[in-house]
């Protein structure tokens, strides 16, 4: 009798381990469900556009080929009056709009306001190209934070006035970029154009337009 005593004790200690196993189950379940539930629903991952030497990426921090990539692309889009500039400009702000700081998006709106006042944009057609043999390389982002960098676009500027061309050069501009929290869905980037940065723009040189990318000469030296 004492036998099935004891066996009776056995399993009721048994079953009392069991559900102290339980609990603490459960517990680590409550933990790992509320830790689930604080995680970011969605992370930007920026993939560099060359990736033929592999990419170590962490998620938020943005290459500067990509910075290159942003600035390069609105930035052409801005310039792009097809038809008249008169509507074109202000259609090509608001439509880029989200990629652009408030701040900016005021100057480029006074920078119409200005140049219609002078008549400088009634049936303007205006385009930016890229300087071939000027394109990308790591010497043209300057990264000031990591969310502030200023990239250096070597562009051709062509406009023309009813088929006759008014204005044929090539620019340096340093355009300033700044990450932006703003909705991802009107800007996946989660970048924007802040302006200008060092001394604006300036006519490159001839010695200038020769070099190739791979000079490395200072992008910021002044013309001779």
């Amino acid at each position: 009798m004492r036998r099935y005593r004891l066996e009776i004790d056995n399993v009721r200690a048994h079953l009392r381990s069991l559900w102290v196993v339980i609990g603490l189950q459960g517990l680590i379940i409550l933990a790992l469900w509320i830790g689930w539930s604080q995680a970011p629903k969605q992370l930007r991952v920026y993939v560099p556009p060359d990736l033929r030497s592999g990419a170590v990426l962490a998620a938020e921090e943005v290459p500067p080929a990509n910075v290159y990539a942003f600035a390069f692309y609105i930035f052409q889009q801005l310039n792009r009056w097809s038809e008249n500039g008169a509507t074109d400009y202000g259609h090509a702000i608001f439509r880029i709009s989200p990629y652009l700081t408030p701040r900016y998006r005021n100057e480029l709106i006074d920078d119409m306001e200005l140049k219609a006042r002078r008549g400088e944009l009634a049936f303007r057609v205006r385009g930016v190209h890229e300087v071939p043999g000027h394109g990308y390389e790591e010497r043209r982002v300057d990264v000031l934070s990591a969310d502030v960098w200023v990239v250096w676009l070597d562009l051709d500027l062509l406009e023309s006035v009813k088929g006759m061309t008014v204005k044929q050069t090539s620019i340096r501009y340093p355009i300033r970029v700044v990450r932006q929290a703003i909705d991802p869905e009107t800007n996946p980037w989660g970048l924007a154009l802040d302006g200008y940065g060092a001394d604006g723009p300036r006519r490159l040189s001839k010695g200038e337009l020769s070099e190739s990318d791979a000079a490395g000469a200072a992008l910021n030296k002044e013309p001779s």
